[in-house]
């Protein structure tokens, strides 16, 4: 497989399988290589102004967010610090040709993408190619531009056209990537890179905090804002930040761990287990359930269960037998509770307050008050986030995804691609419905859902005739409410108000329950009604 590395705000495919994220390379119906890793360097600024410098970073992180959505596997920007800081460098570091070949075989990435940025007028015009690290080629120049006002829609623009130079056969449209940044504010996003780039801490408390004021729901703000309050041990205000990262973003998981972990050091345990238990859910990783049996433990109930389940996973981390022991003691299974002691001391013999434990709970106490401080030590918290452990297990998930699409027949697989672009949908996360639709179409074009959910896209994307045609498409193969309600509102839209009439009417006759319909032929009865 090859591997493309990006620094940006997506971690690969962690929340695929889940429904948490883009779908796998697997559920592709075009057979185009994904989960590739992309290197997005920091572009050059050809400005000449220190103002516009901000943009630098905020390339890649554009860049990154975008090709993780269109299915690729990028790296997160602390991978890229990481390798930089492995090779020696800084992390303001300006690489030649050479030294980029140099940090891309580090990272064991097979393409770069590396690219610069000027402004001509009013106008920023971004410009990037594409390396082939194995081969030493480069592609041709990619060229978006735009007016800086617009600066977010220039790079969704140019994403989409590497997107292309890296796979010829991407059938996703333009205005998909655009409309996924429309909501994107240009003043929180400059606030936001300046958050994670300024060496200070206070600076970037405050960037972070001006972010999310220009912008409430702006996840990945608020998933750096937490960071800074997590490292501050401010953690009721890291655990309000994490809250608001939301489920749709590609941070989720590493969001929820890290609210648990805030929740229990401020002694908020129902919500901690809550939180844990919301990340077990979807990657049961053993320290998410090590964290969450701390939790329950906390709240005088038993998380002997969970400490259970965090060994089967891993084995070899002595925490894990050690909170065991403890649970097991404070339930009166001495003989076992001695059994997992010594364990955690195998592990780690040098361990001084297993060691502690260990001679206490073999000498007879004396009274019961005496018993009971020996047998009740406090759990162990895993402090840290293993993001390659959750990437690996998610990859791990899209392989059993793959192994079970595989099976089914092609209408099968479609129905199935098509309901998961619906959920995407409702989600809004538009460039991964439609790309799971598009793949839906290639396993079976006769699936009138997936030329259903494509029209419901283009409608949203701006592209009214591409809205029609698939909606038409999708009634010519069966009759969907969907359908049906898509024509309706491009027609109410363009004033046609005896056609969106019937066809809203034909959805009601296909889906009397639909909210969406009644709602719709009120309003068409309500314009009629203004315009007699």
């Amino acid at each position: 497989m090859a591997v493309v590395l990006a620094a940006g705000m997506w971690l690969g495919p962690t929340l695929q399988a889940s429904g948490q994220g883009p779908a796998s390379k697997a559920q592709e119906g075009s057979g185009a290589d994904r989960g590739r890793i992309l290197l997005v360097l920091p572009f050059d600024n050809g400005t000449a102004q220190p103002s516009l410098e901000w943009i630098r970073e905020a390339a890649a992180e554009l860049l990154s967010s975008r090709f993780a959505s269109a299915g690729f596997s990028p790296m997160n920007r602390q991978d890229r610090l990481y390798a930089l800081d492995h090779l020696g460098l800084p992390e303001g570091f300006q690489p030649s040709r050479a030294s980029s070949l140099k940090l891309a075989q580090t990272l064991d990435a097979d393409s770069i993408i590396v690219g610069a940025y000027r402004m001509e007028g009013t106008d920023l015009v971004a410009e990037a190619r594409v390396v082939d690290v194995p081969h030493l080629r480069m592609s041709q120049m990619v060229t978006a531009r735009g007016d800086l006002r617009n600066l977010i829609a220039v790079f969704d623009s140019l994403a989409w056209k590497l997107t292309r130079v890296l796979d010829p056969g991407f059938s996703v449209a333009e205005e998909t990537f655009v409309a996924t940044g429309k909501t994107i504010r240009v003043d929180a996003f400059e606030q936001y890179i300046r958050g994670i780039t300024e060496p200070d801490q206070a600076e970037r408390q405050r960037h972070l905090e001006q972010a999310v004021k220009l912008s409430s729901d702006f996840a990945p703000a608020w998933m750096a804002l937490g960071r800074e309050d997590y490292a501050e041990q401010q953690y009721e205000q890291a655990a309000a930040a994490f809250a608001r990262v939301g489920q749709n973003s590609p941070d989720a998981l590493e969001a929820g761990f890290y609210r648990g972990l805030s929740l229990l050091f401020f002694g908020e345990y129902t919500k901690a287990e809550a939180a844990f238990k919301g990340v077990a859910q979807v990657l049961p990783l053993p320290e998410v359930l090590n964290n969450e049996g701390v939790a329950v433990s906390r709240q005088g109930h038993d998380g002997g269960a969970l400490f259970r389940q965090a060994i089967a996973a891993d084995p070899s981390v002595a925490d894990y037998h050690f909170n065991l022991a403890v649970s097991l003691k404070r339930r009166g299974s001495d003989a076992e509770a001695l059994t997992e002691l010594n364990q955690s001391l195998k592990l780690r013999p040098n361990d001084s307050e297993a060691q502690g434990l260990l001679a206490a709970w073999k000498t007879p106490a004396k009274t019961a008050t005496d018993a009971d401080a020996k047998a009740d030590p406090l759990e162990r918290i895993v402090r840290t986030f293993d993001a390659a452990a959750f990437r690996q297990a998610a990859v791990m998930m899209d392989q059993m995804e793959a192994t079970r699409l595989a099976a089914l027949s092609p209408r099968e697989r479609s129905l199935r691609l098509a309901a998961q672009a619906k959920d995407y949908l409702h989600r809004g996360l538009l460039l991964e419905s439609e790309r799971l639709y598009q793949s839906a179409v290639a396993a079976d074009g006769s699936v009138a859902e997936a030329h259903a959910g494509l029209a419901e896209v283009r409608e949203r994307t701006g592209d009214v005739a591409a809205a029609r045609k698939e909606a038409e498409a999708a009634l010519a193969l069966t009759p969907l409410a969907e359908a049906h309600l898509v024509l309706a509102r491009l027609d109410l839209a363009a004033g046609h108000l005896d056609d969106a009439g019937k066809e809203a009417g034909a959805a009601l006759k296909l889906d009397p329950g639909s909210r969406s319909a009644q709602d719709l032929s009120r309003q068409i009865a309500a314009k009629a009604a203004a315009k007699q």
